[in-house]
């Protein structure tokens, strides 16, 4: 069954992982396998590891909020200060 291009973008954005996602999970594994290998119980390093992992998946999205939060519409290019109401207040100064 094949599908359109449509349904195969939906699909692609609804299943968001990227090449981050396979590292980060693939250096839990990782640890997964150094904490068992120390001696560490099953369960335990499973409960560590899954702790790290929705730790760094929630840093990481609080960290992007703030960064969009702090950039707004968008950087200028030139000078690189935050856009406001779709003008820069820099650049935009000097030409008046």
């Amino acid at each position: 069954m094949a599908l359109s291009f449509y349904q195969h973008q939906r699909i692609q954005n609804y299943l968001a992982f990227q090449r981050k996602d396979f590292l980060l999970i693939a250096g839990i594994l990782f640890l997964l396998i150094g904490l068992m290998g120390v001696g560490l119980a099953p369960i335990y390093s499973v409960i560590i590891s899954i702790t790290i992992y929705a730790g760094i998946k929630i840093f990481i999205g609080r960290r992007k909020k703030m960064i969009e939060k702090e950039v707004g519409e968008g950087i200028c290019a030139k000078c690189g200060s935050k856009i406001e109401n779709q003008k820069c207040p820099i650049c935009d100064r000097k030409k008046s």
